[in-house]
């Protein structure tokens, strides 16, 4: 069978598991079946790394088991390689540390069982591994977390011994071992194999860590009193002796140091078992090279050791038979008549000596243990051979059976004679006397042998042949439990004769209560004494108290009550003392029921004080109340099992108490906000185990959810509120659409933190968490509508409008109806002002836009204003959208529906939107599937939505290759707004960037936003020209080549593109360039006037840009007057008005040195050129007076320059109008 098993495929045997019924015994036979093939089958760390997914979110199945264990096998105890155990390690790594908070204590342990080996392993890799960093920060964490157990009280003892051997593992991890690297053992992972200089690996912090932790160790070795935490400490010590040699003394010297002191109180055998632990090891510590230099101190330790066990021996053996002893005495005293043990219920007439008692009878038996006791029991049949031992029984049965055998005894006494000799030996004590028959309430003693043997004493025994004994079978016997009694003590006195003499008066009363013993069939209890109200109440809470009491040892011999994570409340032992406690309380008897007997004996006109006696049971239930909510408030956590316990009870009293009694008052709800109370003023808000409480509640009413929702907001007590509601909307059903509801409604709260922690409860059951997904979804769509959604203030006008309408008489509103259609409705007198529903409906939807809601299917929070206000507050707009936006990173589809409402909003609100939904994008990065999707195929009106999107990818990044692309399509495909090239024209070719540049200029329109983005833009596409440009050589290039484009090329390009950019935008565009000098210095502008001057037609703007640029850099007014306006009077430029007229300006503008350039005008032109500029004669008559040769030229210049200085005085200051120039230049900057 195992070999059919090894041989078959692990696959198809698990498929057959799975397929099995869940948790169920064929299912656990075929894993088991599984997991003896795949221990050493090569597919197991495959198998592995499949399954450990399976762990993630689930809950505790059979075969979330067998996984575990699978993984704790394959990573701690297989024969996998060293590299596939640390993969293995690696991808379960994340896994193991959420299973840390799983709710299973036997989850906890195993997965902790995992982590000695995992950090080992990832310890090891992450050395030699630089640059995978999220590992170490996980196994960081779940080592702070396994460390906690280690001292945290109230810890599960197997979860805690797990914790122990991982801190001993991190110890040996986080020491040195062999430095030389040539001796390290692979399998011994250690700090010496981690580089100092490791990027995120803290080589000396760890090491201090390790030394911390040893010394910890050696605390908690001292000052332990468990047991198994001593021992697992020790049995780890043998390891970290043999790898850490360096540790050998502090071991020794520990240990030598040690003792039993701490475990004082533990069962011998519990002792024992450690000192030899300690011995094992020290022994085994003397054997190894590095124990040599400590031979002698072991030694001593070890015969000082042995003579303390030895001794410990010798007291165990004492105990054993004294308590044997003291048993046996104390069965001897039940049977035996001697007058130091009074009968219980007969009355103590004078007072009798008691002899001296023993050690052995003073001491208290009920403060052992119950192990103890056990083990005194059996001492004490051991004390007798199985011969005597069973003679002894054999003897009892037959004295039981004479007595029951035996006619009844006649009441009347017989006679008193004078006390005589004891009887010989040989008499034995059953002929003497025959007990009466035992009655049914005195079982818990023998019937009536006491009072028979005391009669003995004080009777003269009657002869042997009064009595006959019967033989009888023991075999046939019917024996009860507590008649098995052995007591050969009272044998051995009854046989020996040896009784004490009674005197005739204790006779008689033997007598008389032996009479009264007799089975009475009119006998009826006496009447209780009547209690008044304080001493009930003591009897109550003492009561209470011994109840609390005794429970204590209940819940020390159940360590299980105290398992970590444990919050599934079982009934158990330990529980039924709270329950006897709490029904004490509620359980409370009906005065009614209870009075009727007597009331119907009593004065008839009781029922006033009937009522009282109502009322005082009522008050002191109350008052038990009190004192109970109290205890419990002292400590809740301790005792949040017990508030459980009452206020289950409290409900299911109130509900079969209404069954009876429908005035029944019920105290579920009262007391239930009584703890509340208490907890707010008692206890620590950010306890959970409050909202475990709220979560077994029988019933939540509603001021609880509402403080619930209270609890939320306020920062106190914010964590406890929305555990509590996280658990109601999961487990509970029946609360889950009024908690959900409350949650979501918290997601619009104004408060960030309130707002951030609601929505981090409710994004946890995206996307599969139903039905809580859809309902968080419907929510979060609902809130975007609402952004759609028109304010009511053209509705509330002409609602006002209608009320003024109503006011009206009717002869004016006769008069109105002949205006227009608009008032046909104030035609119909109505007598209430508010408009007809269908009405409002048809007016509702011809002033609602596309994609907008009706008002009445708009959401409505607490939180929310009650109509959106315009224009948007950010605030406000958060409130909205937060949580459908953190929802978006988890379920991307939920983009399509923000850009599907997108259009629908005002453009304030989209303002908004566009900055708010910032951070998101930024998150899902460039290269998420869903935004390129979107940027594809945004609907229509979401184009600025998509160009924010589109912006905050390329803000602190270069945008990728396929980005770039898919803009390029849209614009040509979509013909979108020219804001969408801004982005990714610097990763543009050039020929691109020349075609796409003038309509991105086109966007200037003299408001700032654009300007800066143009200017941005120009920063990213132009080179900036190096230091020497305009320096050096001719020789070299005047351009670098590249994609981009060159200073002077960007503005040859926006006097070229004037026509298609627009003057206006254009001129804006060259203003920027100026703007950046730190590119456009004066040898660029001179390189762009230079190419500009040579273009077949002259754009309209060069002589503006001539003017700015010798206005900017006086440097250039040589370069224009002497090449720059020669060129353009052989271009003819007085042919082109505009230009001419630029041209006009320019030569003021450098006056005098363009007088040697316009000398080359022709003369009709030159007389026109100073007609319209009358200042420029003097200047000019001056330098042709100076610079002229040729008497005739000078002539016919002076013939245009030649009025007289009066003539040109006048005109000067009559100048004339001047011409009309299409752009007038900027002043110079």
């Amino acid at each position: 069978m195992a070999t059919n098993a090894a041989a078959a495929d692990p696959l198809s045997q698990l498929s057959l598991a799975l397929a099995a019924p869940a948790d169920s015994k064929e299912q656990a036979d075929l894993l088991a079946t599984l997991r003896e093939s795949l221990e050493n089958h090569p597919s197991l760390s495959i198998l592995c790394s499949t399954l450990i997914k399976t762990l993630s979110g689930a809950g505790d199945s059979l075969l979330k088991r067998w996984v575990l264990d699978l993984l704790h096998f394959a990573i701690c105890r297989s024969n996998l390689s060293v590299d596939a155990r640390t993969q293995l390690a690696d991808q379960s790594l994340e896994i193991l540390a959420g299973l840390l908070n799983d709710g299973n204590v036997n989850t906890v342990k195993v997965a902790v069982q995992c982590f000695p080996t995992v950090y080992a392993l990832l310890f090891r890799s992450l050395c030699a591994n630089r640059n995978n960093r999220r590992p170490w920060e996980i196994l960081c964490q779940a080592k702070t977390r396994i460390l906690e157990w280690v001292w945290a009280p109230h810890v599960n003892n197997g979860v805690r011994l797990a914790a122990v051997k991982f801190m001993q593992r991190v110890v040996l991890v986080q020491t040195r071992g062999i430095s030389d690297p040539r001796l390290q053992n692979k399998d011994d992972p250690n700090l010496a194999m981690c580089p100092t200089d490791h990027p995120f690996i803290s080589v000396q912090g760890l090491e201090a860590e390790g030394v911390k932790l040893l010394e910890g160790v050696v605390r908690l070795l001292y000052h332990s009193n468990n047991p198994d935490v001593i021992s697992a400490i020790i049995n780890s010590w043998a390891n970290l002796v043999k790898k850490r040699p360096a540790l050998v003394e502090l071991v020794v010297s520990t240990l030598t140091a040690w003792s039993p002191v701490r475990l004082e109180g533990q069962p011998y055998s519990v002792i024992r078992s450690t000192e030899k632990s300690v011995r094992i090891l020290l022994t085994h510590i003397s054997r190894t090279p590095q124990g040599a230099p400590f031979m002698s101190p072991i030694q001593s330790y070890l015969h000082a050791q042995a003579t303390r066990m030895e001794q410990a021996a010798m007291e165990e053996k004492a105990r054993k038979a004294a308590a044997a002893a003291e048993a046996s005495r104390k069965r001897s005293s039940t049977a035996t008549p001697v007058t130091d043990a009074p009968d219980s219920k007969r009355p103590k007439l004078e007072h009798e000596p008691t002899p001296p008692a023993g050690t052995a009878a003073a001491f208290d038996f009920r403060s052992l243990p119950a192990t103890l006791v056990t083990d005194l029991i059996v001492a004490n049949l051991q004390a007798f051979t199985e011969p005597a031992l069973m003679g002894l029984v054999q003897a009892y049965r037959h004295k039981k059976a004479g007595g029951a055998s035996a006619p009844v005894v006649s009441a009347t006494p017989p006679p008193t004679a004078p006390t005589g000799p004891a009887r010989p030996p040989s008499v034995p004590a059953q002929a003497t006397a025959t007990p009466p028959p035992p009655t049914g309430p005195r079982a818990a003693r023998p019937p009536s042998e006491p009072r028979a043997d005391r009669r003995q004493k004080s009777v003269t025994p009657p002869p042997p042949a009064v009595v006959k004994e019967e033989p009888v079978d023991p075999l046939k016997m019917d024996i009860d439990d507590e008649e098995i009694e052995y007591e050969p003590d009272k044998l051995n006195l009854e046989m020996s004769g040896d009784a004490e003499p009674v005197d005739e008066a204790e006779a008689a009363l033997d007598h008389d209560m032996d009479v009264a013993e007799l089975p009475l069939t009119d006998f009826k209890l006496p009447p209780a004494r009547e209690l008044d109200s304080d001493e009930r109440d003591e009897l109550v809470r003492k009561a209470i108290a011994r109840i609390r009491d005794g429970s204590n040892d209940l819940i020390a011999h159940q360590p299980g009550l105290a398992d970590l994570g444990d919050s599934i409340h079982r009934t158990t032992p330990a529980d039924m003392w709270m329950l006897l406690l709490v029904r004490m309380v509620t359980r409370v008897s009906d005065p009614a029921e209870d009075g009727d007997a007597g009331e119907e004996q009593e004065d008839p006109k009781g029922e006033e004080g009937a009522i009282t006696r109502k009322s005082e049971i009522y008050d002191r239930q109350d008052r038990l109340r009190h004192a109970l909510c109290d205890y419990i408030m002292a400590d809740f956590p301790g005792r949040v099992r017990l508030a459980t316990t009452w206020m289950n009870e409290e409900w299911y009293n109130d509900r079969i108490r209404r069954q009876h009694d429908r005035e029944w008052q019920p105290n579920y709800e009262t007391w239930l906000n009584q703890v509340v109370a208490a907890y707010q003023t008692h206890t620590d808000g950010k306890d959970r185990t409050f909202s475990r409480f709220l979560l077994d509640l029988p019933h939540v009413p509603q001021d609880i959810l509402t403080l619930l929702r209270e609890s939320c907001v306020e920062p106190d007590r914010r964590q406890m509120g929305f555990a509590a509601l996280r658990e109601f909307v999961s487990q509970r059903p029946s609360l889950r659409p009024e908690a959900m509801n409350m949650l979501l409604e918290l997601t619009t709260h104004p408060d960030k933190i309130t707002r951030g922690a609601a929505i981090n409860t409710v994004k946890r059951w995206i996307p599969d968490g139903q039905p809580m997904a859809d309902m968080v979804r419907d929510f979060a769509l609902q809130l975007l509508r609402r952004l759609q959604s028109r304010p009511k203030a053209a509705q509330a006008d002409e609602s006002e409008g209608s009320k003024a309408e109503d006011s009206k008489p009717e002869g004016s509103k006769a008069e109105d109806a002949e205006m227009g259609d608009e008032s046909q409705e104030a035609k119909q007198p109505t007598p209430q002002p508010t408009p007809q529903p269908n009405g409002t409906a048809d007016d509702n939807d011809e002033n609602m836009e596309d994609g907008q809601l009706p008002p009445e299917e708009i959401i409505q929070t607490p939180y929310l204003p009650e109509q959106l206000e315009l224009p948007a507050i950010d605030s406000q707009i958060l409130q909205h959208v937060e949580l459908l936006f953190a929802l978006s990173t988890k379920v991307p589809e939920f983009l399509d529906e923000i850009f599907a409402a997108y259009g629908g909003m005002d453009v304030s609100v989209q303002e908004t939107i566009q900055q708010l939904i910032t951070p998101l994008i930024r998150a899902l990065g460039p290269s998420h599937g869903k935004l390129l999707t979107l940027l594809r195929t945004f609907p229509p009106g979401a184009e600025s939505l998509a160009l924010r999107v589109l912006t905050i990818f390329t803000e602190h990044s270069r945008p990728s290759a396929q980005l770039v692309a898919l803009v390029k399509s849209l614009v040509n495909e979509r013909d979108l707004d020219a804001r969408f090239l801004i982005p990714i024209i610097a990763e543009m070719d050039k020929a691109d960037i020349l075609r796409h540049l003038p309509r991105i200029v086109s966007i200037l329109n003299g408001t700032p936003e654009p300007k800066s983005l143009v200017r941005s833009v120009f920063s990213s596409i132009v080179t900036v020209p190096p230091e020497t440009f305009g320096k050096v050589t001719s020789n070299l290039p005047r351009v670098r080549q590249s994609e981009l484009l060159t200073p002077a090329e960007l503005m040859v390009l926006l006097h070229q593109s004037e026509k298609e950019i627009g003057l206006k935008s254009a001129i804006e565009a060259i203003g920027i360039c100026f703007s950046m000098t730190e590119i456009f210095r004066s040898e660029i502008l001179a390189v762009v006037m230079n190419q500009l001057v040579d273009e077949p037609n002259l754009p309209t703007l060069f002589l503006r840009t001539v003017i700015q640029a010798v206005t900017t850099y006086r440097s250039l007014v040589g370069f224009v007057s002497t090449t720059l306006l020669s060129r353009l009077i052989t271009k003819k430029i007085w042919t082109n008005p505009p230009l001419w007229e630029g041209f006009i300006r320019l030569a003021k503008l450098i006056a005098p040195a363009s007088f040697g350039a316009l000398l080359q005008l022709p003369k009709d032109q030159l007389r026109e050129l100073v007609d319209k500029q009358p200042s420029l004669k003097a200047g000019l008559r001056e330098h042709v007076m100076r610079k002229g040769t040729n008497k005739a030229r000078v002539a016919g210049y002076l013939d245009i320059f030649g009025e007289d200085d009066s003539a040109n005085a006048a005109k000067e200051q009559t100048p004339p109008a001047p011409a009309p120039m299409p752009v007038n230049p900027p002043a110079a900057s």
